[in-house]
């Protein structure tokens, strides 16, 4: 499993010209599901972005984590996170894991996610117009 994880302070996801999520300070993340995950994973890494420290604290020290700041999540499927690009100049995605098995291993990450903040998210399969402005900006890559 890949995580971008980018600190926001606003973000928003549209599908056809709809809105489908949104939110005001948080976390964008963009989640790929490799072949050989498991829900272990999810719990693991939704875990450890969670408890991520990477907001200011009075000091200006990167020490408060989401929950700590009242920060949402938005969270978007993107498979393209296992792109190889290795041979040639077209990306094959051998090592993601099947659609029908990742959007349940999504939508699990998305479920523990919630239990612990706000969470909001895109449409899995979707082509989907992503919105953000960047805080920092402050970007961090979880595996």
């Amino acid at each position: 499993m890949k995580l971008v994880v980018q600190r926001v302070r606003t973000a928003s996801v549209s599908v056809d010209g709809e809105v489908k999520g949104a939110i005001n300070g948080g976390y964008l993340v963009l989640l790929g599901v490799g072949a050989k995950d498991t829900e272990a994973e999810c719990r693991r890494l939704s875990r450890k972005m969670i408890d991520l420290r990477i907001f200011a604290d009075e000091n200006g020290k990167t020490n408060l984590s989401l929950k700590d700041v009242g920060g949402e999540l938005l969270v978007i499927s993107q498979f393209t996170l296992y792109a190889d690009c290795r041979k040639g100049n077209r990306p094959n995605f051998l090592q993601a894991k099947e659609p029908k098995e990742a959007e349940r291993l999504y939508e699990y990450f998305c479920e523990l996610c919630s239990r612990e903040v706000h969470t909001e998210k895109g449409v899995f399969g979707a082509e989907m117009l992503v919105k953000l402005e960047n805080d920092g900006p402050f970007t961090v890559i979880l595996e």
